[in-house]
């Protein structure tokens, strides 16, 4: 049985199924395109610019463009709005082509990638852990 629910912090209504989940499926938010127009890292952060979308954008365009007051990873705007990774760099992009968002790919280093983990520290962990055990 559907039932129709607010969203927590807003008042677009979002179609839920208590089985099935989302009924309005990914590839229609999307429009069903499936590559951005930019390129998004799941560590990429984004920030609204205080300037809104000029052209008529969808709710989840607006919900996206709510979440991202400050700096936020597209990884945690599509933990948010519950998408997929991909549908969520869609609707980025679209954002960002419209000057709506800024985007700041993760740091790097001339040797690639900065180390986003401390091996030491991780080596820690799990020896503490084993001994839990």
């Amino acid at each position: 049985m559907a039932v129709r629910r607010r969203r927590r912090q807003g008042s677009e209504p979002l179609w839920i199924d208590d089985e099935a989940g989302r009924l309005v499926r990914p590839y229609t938010v999307s429009n069903g395109r499936t590559r951005p127009t930019a390129h998004f890292d799941l560590l990429t952060m984004v920030m609204a610019t205080g300037k809104r979308p000029v052209t008529c954008q969808g709710p989840d365009h607006m919900q996206v463009l709510g979440l991202c007051g400050g700096p936020v990873s597209v990884a945690e705007v599509a933990a948010h709005i519950r998408l997929p990774a991909v549908v969520t760099k869609v609707l980025l992009a679209d954002l960002v082509d419209c000057g709506a968002l800024t985007a700041r790919a993760p740091a790097q280093t001339p040797q690639g990638p900065s180390p986003r983990t401390d091996r030491a520290l991780l080596e820690a962990v799990l020896h503490g852990l084993r001994q839990r055990l």
